[in-house]
Formats: structure tokens, C-alpha cells, sequence
């Protein structure tokens, strides 16, 4: 049953505003990490991979202070990304 109520009708347009801009954020921190995995598969030089992943990172970042990602899994998918980042590269 639609929503009659002004404040209900409103809250429904917030929410798919919202959701319309997490999954754009969430694409985006998607995005960002096949960029680095393919840099790494490259095998490019170090600056470029290191300068993709700090992208990377800071996207993952930004989501995660506006609450679209969880902190631990931003955690958790920064550590993974650093992980293979020196697997490929070295320290």
C-alpha cells in the first residue's frame, strides 16, 4: 500500500536518495579496487601501483565515514588490499 501521509511519502524519497547514493559509492569503492588488483597484475612500476591504491584506500575511507561501509569492513578490505599490494610489489 503507497504511502498517504506527507511525512511517510517523504521518508520514502529520502531513503531511495540515500540508497540511490550508496550503491553509487559502494560501485565506485568497487571500481577502485579492480583498478589496483589489475595495476598489480600488470605488473606496472611501484609508483603506479602505489598511487592507485592510495585512490583505492581513500575511497574506502570516505565510505566509510559516511557510514555506507562498515568500519570493519573497511578494515578488512583496506588490509587485503595492502596485503596484495606488498605480495606483488615488496615494502
Amino acid at each position: 500500500m503507497a504511502k498517504r501521509i506527507k511525512s511517510g511519502i517523504k521518508r520514502v524519497e529520502i531513503a531511495e536518495r540515500n540508497r540511490q547514493r550508496n550503491v553509487a559509492v559502494k560501485s565506485a569503492v568497487k571500481t577502485r579496487f579492480k583498478r589496483v588488483k589489475e595495476v598489480l597484475a600488470a605488473g606496472v612500476d611501484a609508483a603506479t601501483a602505489a598511487e592507485t591504491l592510495k585512490a583505492a584506500i581513500s575511497a574506502v575511507d570516505r565510505a566509510a565515514n559516511k557510514g555506507i561501509l562498515h568500519p570493519n569492513t573497511a578494515a578488512r578490505r583496506k588490509s587485503r588490499l595492502m596485503k596484495a599490494f606488498n605480495a606483488k610489489v615488496g615494502s
